[in-house]
């Protein structure tokens, strides 16, 4: 489509309603190719088929389009947002989202051919509210920028991608972003989906950066807390960080009710 109308080369991305289909061999969750290997002289639109909730994808030395389809095996595809993460050297290409068969930009086109590569970061996440994209996102920031209650408390240490003991080493902000970033000096790290958390080689502390919304007005604070989050992209955003005293006289308390959703060890 991009081709026929002359445009530079372009990305089309596409989300059906996975389930239906099994993976086969020509599925991917992430997918790596090149323009070069391609028929200099065909106009048709290459497709590639990724069917997994997260990976990625890098096109080097792209030329015409290729149409990439977000097939999930989700029961609940049809409710799922995209977000989509362009790498931060991303050229090459102009992004473009195909619904009801018209394509809409979201990515400025790219007026230099000579950058040579495309290349982003996806992630299907499932959307269980009908709700208008201005109060969803009202209500996020109130969900990420309010304290936690002791159900959520309990529940965070059994859900969360990362669950670390430590305490606050610095606050940096980023007005451009709209984000903050939290570094975090570790006492204790009880689990982490991948390596944000790092042992330092010169100092041999674990340390970690821990990202939230600038809305939130996160400041430094002393004594230990109980972090807690998921991962988008590769970073930590917090979730739950009640005082790690706090947290333990909760979490026991709720134990000898019985009324604790996992057991975790706090020691």
């Amino acid at each position: 489509m991009a081709a026929e109308r002359g445009l530079l080369p372009a990305l089309l991305l596409a989300l059906l309603a996975g389930g239906g289909q099994q993976p086969g061999a020509a599925d991917y969750c992430s997918w790596r190719g090149s323009g070069l290997s391609w028929e200099p002289r065909s106009r048709a639109v290459e497709q590639v088929h990724l069917r997994c909730t997260e990976g990625s994808l890098e096109w080097m030395y792209p030329v015409r389009a290729l149409r990439v389809v977000l097939e999930p095996i989700l029961s609940s595809a049809q409710h799922t947002t995209v977000c989509i993460k362009p790498a931060s050297d991303y050229q090459g290409a102009s992004i473009y989202v195909e619904r009801a068969g018209q394509l809409h930009l979201v990515a400025s086109p790219q007026r230099d051919i000579s950058r040579r590569t495309a290349s982003f970061q996806y992630e299907l996440l499932s959307n269980q509210s009908a709700a208008g994209p201005d109060f969803k996102k009202m209500a996020l920031v109130k969900a990420m920028c309010r304290p936690c209650d002791n159900v959520e408390l309990l529940m965070a240490i059994c859900s969360s991608d990362f669950v670390v003991k430590g305490s606050i080493r610095n606050v940096s902000h980023d007005s451009e972003n709209h984000m903050s970033q939290v570094d975090v000096n570790v006492q204790k790290v009880y689990r982490q989906k991948n390596r944000i958390f790092q042992q330092d080689e010169a100092s041999g502390e674990w340390r970690g950066p821990i990202r939230t919304l600038l809305q939130c007005k996160v400041k430094k604070g002393a004594g230990d807390f109980l972090f807690t989050g998921n991962e988008h992209f590769g970073e930590a955003w917090l979730g739950c960080a009640p005082r790690f005293k706090d947290f333990s006289f909760i979490y026991h308390a709720a134990r000898e009710r019985r009324a604790n959703p996992c057991e975790f060890q706090l020691n």
